[in-house]
């Protein structure tokens, strides 16, 4: 150990993992916080003799004094979703004038969500806000003891006091409701990765509007949410006269309506379609797509008030109720065609 440390100064991470504590914890100990137990406090301070410790100006300024700056972790994906939830993170962060310092990593990593978490620490960050697009990632952030605020962006049936999220559940039951009220009894579904919370509460909504309708549940196709995966499974899909197809996300339905189409399915005549996301483009595909809208927009500045209470107030507000979507219906869905239509 003293060869290791002499060729690498210890740090507050080394002395938290030696001490079995929390990096929290070993910062009450330096600073000479209260509520710490004193054999709590007698181990840590034995990790800091045996590391060699000595706390700098800079260790100190994790829990004395305010950097302005927030800690923004996002899956390495270009996906609408996550890219417009940062977008809007850092301009609400902007307008709160905190600046924002931001990573990259692969959500199915657990390691290197807490490595990045940690590297944020080392920065001196007043709080981290996690954009989570792999149940991996809302793990780790459920797991944690930090010595700042954190925040989860993140889709779950189980709502926190440090979660935001937008209600996928029932924007996919909208979706599915305005399907059946088309006259639609067979509502087949694409779905997200089975790993992606958003994919996992849209599967949810889709199964209860059917069978709250009692309606056939064929079991979902799966897709990874790229454009070339919709196409891949409308190729093969099993469409009858009638269908409609619910898809996960809207670049999955652009994928989804060129096989369709390469099928000599028309949409909306012969299959109705709808997305989820309502990116930018959806307006202006042939046909127009319906599709369930994000405000992404309000879900960065509800990130950014939960911070802000929470560095501000120093406890965690109660659970925020998810934001609602709206069902923004164009040209990819119609009513089916009763019988006088000759249809």
């Amino acid at each position: 150990m003293a060869d290791e440390q002499g060729a690498r100064a210890a740090n507050i991470f080394d002395v938290a993992r030696l001490a079995g504590v929390s990096h929290q914890t070993v910062s009450r100990v330096i600073n000479g916080m209260p509520n710490v137990r004193p054999a709590t406090k007698e181990r840590v301070e034995k990790a800091i003799a045996q590391l060699h410790y000595s706390p700098s100006p800079a260790a100190r300024a994790l829990v004395t004094r305010r950097t302005r700056t927030i800690g923004l972790i996002t899956p390495n994906v270009t996906d609408h979703g996550p890219a417009s939830v940062a977008m809007h993170i850092n301009l609400a962060a902007r307008e709160a004038r905190y600046s924002v310092d931001a990573v990259g990593v692969p959500g199915d990593d657990q390691a290197v969500v807490r490595g990045a978490i940690e590297g944020l620490l080392r920065q001196r960050v007043d709080a981290i806000v996690v954009v989570v697009a792999q149940v991996a990632a809302l793990e780790v952030v459920q797991g944690l003891d930090l010595g700042v605020p954190i925040v989860a962006v993140a889709s779950t049936a189980h709502a926190g006091p440090r979660i935001v999220s937008i209600d996928q559940y029932r924007g996919a039951r909208a979706a599915v409701r305005h399907l059946a009220e088309l006259g639609h009894t067979r509502i087949l579904h694409i779905a997200g990765p089975p790993d992606a919370p958003d994919a996992t509460e849209r599967v949810r909504g889709w199964r209860d509007e059917l069978a709250a309708r009692r309606l056939e549940v064929v079991e979902p196709l799966v897709g990874d949410w790229s454009a070339a995966s919709g196409h891949r499974l409308g190729i093969d899909l099993d469409v009858e006269a009638g269908s409609a197809i619910f898809v996960g996300n809207d670049q999955m339905a652009v994928g989804l309506l060129s096989a369709l189409r390469g099928r000599a399915l028309r949409v909306p005549e012969d299959v109705s379609v709808v997305g989820f996301d309502d990116i930018p483009e959806a307006a202006y595909l042939y046909p127009p797509l319906t599709t369930v809208h994000q405000d992404f927009e309000a879900l960065g500045r509800m990130a950014m008030q939960k911070v802000l209470v929470a560095l501000e107030e120093g406890a965690a507000e109660s659970s925020a109720t998810p934001i609602p979507t709206t069902l923004v219906v164009r040209g990819s869905t119609r009513a089916v065609p009763g019988p006088a239509s000759g249809a």
